[in-house]
């Protein structure tokens, strides 16, 4: 019995390969860009999940692009160093101390994490942040944030050499001012911004809940920016959710084709949404 169940599951998976093959024929050459919040990285087994699945994107021609976040491990050293913190529309609000911080805990621990993690599942990852290469040029969002940037100009040249390479770039959201100055960027205004500039087939905001809700709590898994619009007026999208699809309405309008906000936690969240009937999340795109 036990040698029978097996071989069913084996069926199961040379089934859901076959199935996939649709889907992994229309992303080939595809640019995906995949923002990675702190939230949806709550483990090393969980990192390495998402590891395997982003170099089996790769492995069937997608181009993957991260951008990751670290809100949680920037608390716990700010805390560590009694540094306080605090935030205005869920921007956090950054001093020359805190964006110090920032930049160690972003550019020194978080991305080396993914990066390793990818290249231990097989994949060639590289780490940088938006003031390499002159990725991200950033004026500042507004003063009462101090040290936060809002992206003006991206030059995606870099990324483009990385893919000639094979190699997957892993992003930091930070920026560099017009004076040199290190700018603390949101990381999904960040993700938005790269996505535009690379024309991105795809943006997939991962994050800790299953999608945008409608009134009822139920998640709306298709929409267009016209009703996000209207949701946001009257209430029904509200709090952290806003900028996130305030982010796809803008990464749409730059160019990229849909963005998907979907729960990072759920298993192989990105292989469901890519190479699925399934799907995963809320999908968001002009009506077709």
């Amino acid at each position: 019995m036990q040698k029978q169940d097996m071989n069913r599951d084996w069926i199961a998976t040379a089934a859901t390969l076959s199935q996939a093959l649709p889907y992994m024929q229309r992303y080939a050459g595809a640019t995906v860009v995949i923002k990675l919040g702190g939230h949806a990285m709550g483990s090393d087994a969980a990192m390495e999940e998402f590891a395997r699945d982003v170099v089996l994107m790769q492995q069937v021609g997608v181009n993957p692009v991260i951008v990751h976040g670290g809100g949680p491990m920037i608390n716990e050293m700010l805390d560590r160093l009694a540094i306080k913190s605090k935030f205005v529309d869920g921007k956090r609000v950054t001093d020359a101390a805190t964006v110090e911080v920032v930049e160690m805990v972003l550019s020194g621990k978080v991305n080396k994490w993914i990066v390793q993690a990818i290249n231990r599942q097989g994949g060639r990852a590289v780490g940088l942040s938006g003031k390499d290469a002159s990725l991200m040029t950033c004026d500042q969002d507004a003063p009462e944030l101090g040290l936060v940037g809002a992206p003006s100009e991206v030059d995606p040249t870099i990324l483009r050499t990385l893919f000639n390479a094979n190699t997957i770039p892993v992003i930091a959201p930070l920026g560099a001012g017009r004076n040199g100055e290190t700018l603390n960027v949101n990381g999904d205004t960040a993700a938005g911004a790269i996505a535009a500039a690379l024309t991105a087939d795809r943006l997939l905001l991962l994050t800790d809940v299953s999608g945008v809700k409608d009134k009822d709590g139920n998640v709306v898994t298709e929409m267009t920016p016209d009703q996000i619009a209207a949701m946001i007026a009257d209430g029904t999208i509200a709090g952290g959710m806003i900028p996130k699809t305030r982010t796809a309405l803008d990464a749409i309008a730059g160019g990229v084709r849909a963005v998907v906000i979907l729960d990072g936690r759920a298993p192989n969240a990105c292989l469901l949404e890519l190479f699925t009937d399934h799907g995963a999340g809320s999908l968001i795109r002009t009506a077709r």
